[in-house]
């Protein structure tokens, strides 16, 4: 399915009431908590979510604020950043694979295996033929979790606006709290911007065999809304149950 970012608002309806929103996720979070417990419990179905966006987008804030106060014993979160050595010298996926979720957990991804034809492409580290062509191993990648080993995928992209995240990184910068987050590097990426959102549509429409869910981020609230009730939908709709007492 063809995606144009820009004409996808990054802000929340207008129709919303931040406080009656941020009221109903404090509640949301609490049955998130019982279906984790529950998830765990029956051991059958594991649950990865995969969280993508530029810069600033708010990939940090959405997962501490939604999986923070999750059974540690069932959340793992994964961050991707540059691959090292070791890494590079195996195919592009193999470091993902390695923390690819076990039954009965929510595995998180801080960015992902989508860096891999978004960074490398816009940066001309890889070719357009190459980039379909790990297009293709990621929705077999996807499809094998999702068919084989019973984990549910989600897929989130935050969708900041520009303004939104120069001023965010502007912040990293006047903000003493935030200062530890502050990369030069940020700045010169922001400028790639056109090129960013060209990647990012192309992957939309090129791995779709599990949808993207697109994310209006100018507003945390709201962000943290939308990504809360996918994850608590997916897990009602698994149908789990304890399994009772082990038989000795």
């Amino acid at each position: 399915m063809s995606i144009n970012l820009s004409k996808i608002s990054t802000k929340a309806p207008k129709e919303l009431d931040k406080i009656s929103v941020k009221e109903k996720l404090v509640s949301i979070i609490e049955e998130l908590n019982v279906l984790q417990n529950l998830l765990f419990a029956e051991g059958k179905h594991s649950v990865l979510v995969v969280i993508q966006g530029m810069d600033a987008s708010g990939k940090d804030g959405a997962i501490k604020n939604i999986f923070g106060t999750l059974n540690p014993q069932g959340v793992a979160v994964a961050s991707f950043k540059a691959p090292t050595p070791e890494e590079l010298a195996h195919d592009f996926l193999w470091r993902i694979h390695q923390h690819a979720p076990v039954k009965g957990s929510i595995q998180v991804f801080n960015r992902s295996h989508y860096e891999d034809v978004l960074v490398t492409r816009v940066h001309k580290m890889i070719d357009d033929e190459t980039a379909y062509k790990r297009m293709e191993a990621i929705n077999h990648f996807e499809k094998l979790l999702c068919e084989h080993n019973k984990t549910e995928v989600l897929k989130f992209y935050l969708h900041v606006s520009k303004e939104e995240q120069l001023q965010r990184l502007q912040e990293r910068i006047s903000d003493e709290k935030k200062q530890w987050k502050y990369n030069a590097n940020d700045f010169l990426e922001s400028e790639l911007w056109d090129d960013y959102m060209k990647a990012y549509e192309d992957c939309f429409e090129k791995c779709d065999h599990v949808p993207w869910t697109i994310v209006p981020s100018d507003q945390n609230w709201y962000k943290e809304y939308v990504i809360a009730t996918t994850l608590l939908n997916t897990l009602k709709k698994l149908d789990m149950k304890y399994p009772g007492m082990k038989k000795s």
